[in-house]
C-alpha cells in the first residue's frame, strides 16, 4: 500500500522499453496511478506541449504534486519514496544497465554487418524512425517549436543520420562505425547476462532477494527488450531465445527470468505476456 494522497500520472507508451520499468514498480509497490499514453510512433514526445513536462522528450515521465520526474531512475526513485512498501534500494547495477554501450533502444535497430542492416532496413524499425523524423520536423516548424529550436536541430540531425544508414544513404565510414557500435552492444549485453547479472544475485531469485528491488525494475525491463529484439514474442520464450543468441545462460539468470514472468506485476507491464 502507498501513502499517496493524489494519483501520480505516468506518461508511457506500450512499446517503450523504459516505460515498462515504472509499470513494474507501480504494481510491486501497490501504487495506484493514472496513465497518459504518448505515441512515440507519431512523435508525440516531440510535441512542444510535452517538452514543457520533459525537455528531454523521453519516456517514462511522471507528474505528481506539481512536479515532473523525467528519467527512469527519477520516476522509480520517487515511486519508492511515496510507497509504504519496503524494497531493496538500487546498487551500481542500475547505472550499468543504463549505460549507452548496452542501450536497449539501440538494440532495436542495431546491425553488425550488411546482412543484418538489410534486415533492419526492411523491418518496422525503419518505418518507426522514418515516421518519427517526419513528425519531428513538423513540430520543429511550428511557431511553438521555435522556442526549442536547438533541441529540435539536435534530434533531427541524430535521427536523420540513422535514417540515412537504414536507407543506404550514409557514407561507408558511418556504416562501418555503426557496425562496430552494434557489435559492441551485443558483446556488452552478453557480458551483462552471463557475468554481471549473476554476480549481482545473491540469495535470489532477484537482485533484491525474494522479491524485486529497485535494481530489478530496471533490469527486468532491459532483459525483456533484449529478449524481444532477439526474437522472443512471449515471455515464456525469453530464456530459450536468449540462449540461442548468447549461448547457455547461468542458472541464476534463468531462475531470475522465470521468477519475473510468474509475477502479477509482469503480466500488468507486459499484457498477455507479450514482450516489447
Amino acid at each position: 500500500m502507498s501513502k499517496q494522497v493524489s494519483k501520480p500520472v505516468l506518461y508511457t507508451f506500450p512499446a517503450s522499453v523504459w516505460a515498462a520499468a515504472p509499470q513494474l514498480a507501480l504494481a510491486e509497490l501497490g501504487i495506484d496511478a493514472d496513465f497518459n499514453e504518448v505515441n512515440l510512433i507519431e512523435g508525440a514526445n516531440f510535441n512542444p506541449e510535452f517538452l514543457k513536462l520533459n525537455p528531454n522528450a523521453t519516456l517514462p515521465t511522471l507528474t505528481h504534486g506539481g512536479k515532473s520526474y523525467q528519467s527512469t531512475a527519477e520516476v522509480i526513485d520517487y515511486l519508492v519514496s511515496i510507497s509504504s512498501a519496503k524494497v531493496v534500494p538500487e546498487t551500481s547495477i542500475t547505472k550499468v544497465v543504463h549505460q549507452e554501450r548496452i542501450d536497449p533502444n539501440f538494440a532495436f535497430c542495431a546491425a553488425r554487418n550488411d546482412d543484418e542492416l538489410a534486415q533492419v532496413s526492411g523491418s518496422f524499425a525503419n518505418v518507426f524512425h522514418t515516421t518519427r523524423l517526419g513528425h519531428l520536423k513538423r513540430y520543429a516548424a511550428t511557431p511553438e517549436g521555435q522556442a526549442n529550436k536547438p533541441f529540435y536541430d539536435r534530434q533531427i540531425a541524430k535521427i536523420s543520420g540513422l535514417h540515412a544508414l537504414l536507407n543506404g544513404q550514409a557514407p561507408d565510414d558511418a556504416k562501418q562505425g555503426f557496425f562496430s557500435t552494434s557489435t559492441a552492444l551485443w558483446d556488452g549485453a552478453k557480458v551483462f547476462l552471463v557475468e554481471t547479472l549473476p554476480g549481482a544475485i545473491a540469495e535470489g531469485p532477484f537482485i533484491g532477494g525474494a522479491r524485486p528491488g529497485v535494481d530489478d525494475f530496471h533490469v527486468g525491463a532491459w532483459i525483456a527488450r533484449i529478449a524481444f529484439v532477439s526474437g522472443a514474442q512471449k515471455s515464456e520464450e525469453g530464456a530459450s531465445v536468449l540462449e540461442k543468441r548468447f549461448g547457455p545462460l547461468p542458472e541464476k539468470v534463468k531462475a531470475y527470468w522465470g521468477a519475473w514472468i510468474a509475477r502479477d506485476s509482469w503480466v500488468k507491464a507486459y499484457p498477455e505476456n507479450g514482450l516489447h
